[in-house]
């Protein structure tokens, strides 16, 4: 213990548990820019989601998609700069600071169609195709000359909600929105100047029309799989979840197969993990910065970013995680080490740990240990508050994931409740998702919400692929702590009991 340890006496400890509770866990949209820029880890392996060259950039859910989207389509180009500046050979191939633009263009509130309109209209993916292409002439509409937007008008002035106007437009031999666009690729060539267009959130396409939001999806990677390789300079940036990248986007054609293969993956490695946590715990405050340098964890500071860790391994985290915690989750190595146990048990089905789950874990384990009392300093939370802060992580992603992404698993939790021991059968999963098929799987008045697949036996085979289950290696089907609370269900016992019938009785 250092001397800088010595001197936190048990108050001092108690107020920094207070400013451990607050780090930001969920809140980058709402966040001031400085305060965001703060508290964003930018990881070195996700710039090359930056790249002209590449399209789409894939992640799973909580991977970081919508926080780097954010970086880079924000209105303000300084965060940006920033992050390019300081990752070494940065994946751009030109200067950052240049007459580049970044443009978001999905979501776009009123500006895009909604969801009734889009269900109405668009039958087809070659009629969501067109939809996108039309999206993007009206978003750089400012961009094209004067003369070809008056020629352009039936596809310019209608309100975006006009689907079937719009559609009709584009299909008149008269109106040309390729030309226009090719028009102005040769001036931003001619300027030495790029326009980059960001499309994020796109699992909010159709609302609970899942063929909808399927379709949607295919029309936009088919638009950029074509005219990606003819415009050099209006560049796209595709923010995918993996799911519905692998299950939807896929088109089967040469250009696709291009786009695919050069996509950019977001995943976060041990350190990269750590390292945000320690970046977010340093730049929330002066103490709690103090208290992580007497960890021995170096920082560099930068104007924008703040202070930013130096660690390259997950071992270069380990003091401070020590310091917080302890190195133990018990009273020796026999219940294990608190580095390896944090990340063991925030792990989806496929082994994934999302930045937020480990963010939200010491938040809520500060909070459990607000006014104990029994700490010795410089130790902030007790393992056992770690241990009841995972069911408030799973709680939480399971809320959050039914109040965005997939309102669906609500059904999911709701069919599972007869049953709540873990593992099962196969067989055994599916006869419980297959009860009341046909009743809604949504919250109580959410009438019209459906799970994205058609058959039970699917469904299972939809979150094995999500991660929300994990297939065993003896083919049962298990839950991965981070969903097991969340969904109501507890893990069978080691204890070998009679028939499945009578222990579950």
């Amino acid at each position: 213990m250092s001397g800088a340890s010595n001197r936190l006496r048990k108050q001092d400890c108690i107020d920094l548990r207070g400013q451990l509770v607050d780090l930001g866990y969920g809140q980058a949209e709402a966040e001031p820019p400085a305060l965001f820029a703060h508290r964003l880890y930018p990881v070195a392996e996700h710039l090359r989601a930056l790249d002209p060259n590449v399209v789409l950039v894939v992640g799973p859910r909580g991977s970081g998609k919508s926080a780097l989207f954010q970086a880079f389509f924000s209105e303000s180009r300084d965060l940006a700069n920033a992050i390019t500046g300081w990752m070494p050979r940065s994946p751009i191939s030109h200067d950052p600071s240049d007459s580049s633009e970044w443009m978001a263009t999905y979501p776009a509130g009123t500006e895009f169609p909604d969801s009734h309109a889009l269900a109405q209209r668009v039958r087809t993916d070659a009629d969501a195709k067109k939809v996108w292409h039309v999206m993007l002439l009206r978003r750089l509409a400012d961009r094209i000359d004067g003369r070809q937007r008056e020629e352009l008008h039936a596809l310019l002035q209608p309100p975006a909600v006009a689907v079937g106007e719009l559609l009709e437009a584009y299909d008149r031999p008269e109106t040309s929105p390729t030309a226009a666009l090719d028009d102005l690729e040769k001036r931003l060539h001619r300027d030495a100047s790029w326009i980059y267009v960001g499309y994020d959130e796109l699992d909010t396409l159709g609302g609970f029309d899942w063929a909808l939001m399927a379709r949607m999806v295919r029309g936009l990677v088919a638009f950029w799989s074509d005219y990606s390789r003819r415009w050099q300079r209006i560049r796209a940036k595709v923010f995918l979840r993996s799911d519905l990248f692998r299950r939807h986007a896929g088109m089967g054609t040469a250009d696709f197969a291009k786009l695919a293969a050069n996509r950019a993956e977001l995943a976060w490695s041990e350190a990269a993990l750590f390292a945000m946590l320690v970046k977010r715990i340093a730049n929330t405050s002066g103490e709690l910065a103090a208290y992580c340098r007497s960890s021995r964890i170096r920082f560099d500071e930068h104007a924008v970013l703040g202070l930013m860790p130096a660690i390259r391994e997950p071992r270069d985290a380990y003091p401070v995680l020590e310091r917080l915690c302890g190195e133990f989750m018990g009273a020796g190595k026999k219940k294990g080490f608190v580095r390896n146990w944090v990340l063991a048990h925030l792990r989806d089905g496929n082994g994934r740990v999302g930045p937020r789950s480990l963010v939200r874990l010491v938040e809520q384990a500060a909070g459990k240990d607000a006014a104990n009392q029994s700490l010795r300093p410089p130790r902030l939370i007790h393992p056992v508050a770690l241990r009841q802060a995972l069911d408030d992580v799973s709680d939480n992603h399971v809320t959050q994931g039914i109040s965005s992404e997939w309102p669906w698993l609500e059904g999911v939790k709701k069919r599972l409740q007869p049953d709540r021991l873990v593992p099962w059968t196969r067989t055994e999963i599916v006869g419980l998702l297959d009860a009341d098929w046909e009743e809604t799987w949504g919250r109580p008045g959410d009438a019209g919400v459906r799970p994205p697949v058609e058959q039970a036996a699917e469904l299972v085979d939809y979150l094995i692929d999500l991660g929300v289950l994990r297939r065993r290696s003896d083919d049962r089907i298990d839950v991965p702590d981070l969903y097991l609370s969340g969904l109501k269900l507890r893990r069978k016992g080691g204890v070998r009991r009679g028939p499945r019938s009578q222990a579950r009785a």
